[in-house]
């Protein structure tokens, strides 16, 4: 089977590596050749332009930073694509974009599954991403073997496209809200005189402990931005939140005020580090 991956940052590399060690054929581009080539060494094909790269793909999958990037790229690649492929899409785009690319996908003929994935980086290179997918049950066994070498499981949230970018956005309110959490509780305890450590070793073990939390509160006491998920990617996802809110009728300020903090870090020089950098706005 031939995976093609069109976009290689930070997510779409590690998910790549895993298709490899599963044994896919894997075609590979990037905007940021750079990006792309380093696939090269762990056995991926590294295509010119995306309607190169989709001619002989089995599965297209786009991991490009949002809506307007992967709508560009696939109505370049879509004309390409052969009518047997399947296209999943795994960034998070929101309920308008997903509704955008779905109508593209059908405008050109070709199948799709709406499959946003939940995890950073280390989960991306590891292969243990959760798959959050949406898609016709027809497409489901074409898909399932890559969703299972780059996740450690996929949660099927519907037949409707657009269904996997729901239950995304509900995840990533949460993921955001207990980032930003964790750093106004370190800046806090920091503020107050204290270790701290004192407060990650306070939540320990109970049931106000997680294991982002630790992760993070980590990272924010020891100063170590490497990105694993960036900042700017939060301020994109924090908006497309207050969006869906605003769509259903819910009460977006939590989530509007956790956009300015992430915001702010992001206006602060902090848009390429990783999320925990909201602390900065602390």
């Amino acid at each position: 089977m031939v995976v093609v991956v069109l976009g290689t940052g930070l997510m779409g590399s590690g998910m790549a590596r895993s298709l490899l060690r599963a044994g896919f054929d894997v075609v590979v581009w990037n905007r940021s050749v750079a990006k792309a080539r380093a696939l090269a060494e762990d056995g991926a094909v590294v295509a010119d332009d995306p309607k190169t790269a989709v001619a002989e793909a089995d599965v297209v999958l786009t991991m490009l930073f949002d809506a307007d990037a992967t709508c560009a790229v696939m109505t370049e690649a879509l004309p390409a694509v052969r009518a047997q492929s399947v296209w999943a899409q795994c960034a998070t785009v929101g309920l308008e974009g997903g509704q955008r690319l779905a109508e593209l996908s059908a405008q050109h003929g070709v199948p799709y599954v709406d499959a946003p994935v939940l995890g950073s980086r280390a989960p991306a290179e590891q292969g243990k991403l959760t798959v959050l997918a949406a898609g016709h049950q027809g497409l489901r066994a074409s898909v399932a073997p890559v969703f299972d070498a780059i996740g450690i499981r996929t949660v099927w949230a519907g037949e409707r496209p657009g269904d996997g970018q729901r239950l995304k956005l509900a995840a990533n309110s949460w993921v955001l809200s207990i980032t930003a959490a964790t750093a106004q509780a370190v800046a806090l305890t920091r503020g107050l005189g204290l270790d701290p450590d004192l407060f990650l070793e306070a939540i320990a073990g109970g049931l106000a402990d997680s294991t982002y939390a630790q992760v993070k509160g980590r990272a924010m006491i020891d100063g170590d931005f490497v990105p694993a998920f960036g900042v700017d990617g939060a301020v994109k996802d924090s908006e497309l939140v207050v969006s869906a809110l605003d769509v259903v009728g819910a009460d977006d300020r939590l989530m509007r005020v956790l956009h300015s903090l992430y915001l702010t870090a992001e206006e602060r020089g902090e848009g390429a580090e990783d999320m925990a950098a909201v602390i900065r706005a602390f």
